[in-house]
């Protein structure tokens, strides 16, 4: 588990700059600084995500673990599938991004 991932995902849910579900991710891919994907969503949606993370230019994370391990990693009590952060620093996507390499 990244702990930079887990701060920043806390931080961001209690300042209001995160966007949690797959739909909605898509729909505000645009306006993010980070993408974070969980991996056990099977279906479609985390190919849609991808796709519109990467068309809007934004960095994507698979999260090693279930969408509840996700949800819980930010202290929410459901399930997140995908989420978008706002307005977030480079240099700490650069750490997020760097903690994630291989995993």
């Amino acid at each position: 588990m990244s702990k930079v991932l887990a701060k920043t995902f806390r931080d961001a849910a209690r300042e209001g700059r995160l966007t949690v579900g797959a739909k909605e991710v898509v729909v505000s891919a645009k306006d993010s600084s980070l993408v974070v994907l969980a991996n056990s969503d099977g279906s479609g949606r985390r190919a849609r995500v991808f796709k519109a993370a990467e068309s809007a230019g934004v960095p994507t994370v698979s999260f090693n673990g279930t969408s509840l391990a996700l949800g819980k990693l930010g202290g929410l009590q459901f399930r997140v599938s995908a989420l978008a952060i706002r307005d977030l620093d480079q240099s700490i996507v650069g750490n997020i991004l760097k903690e994630n390499e291989g995993k």
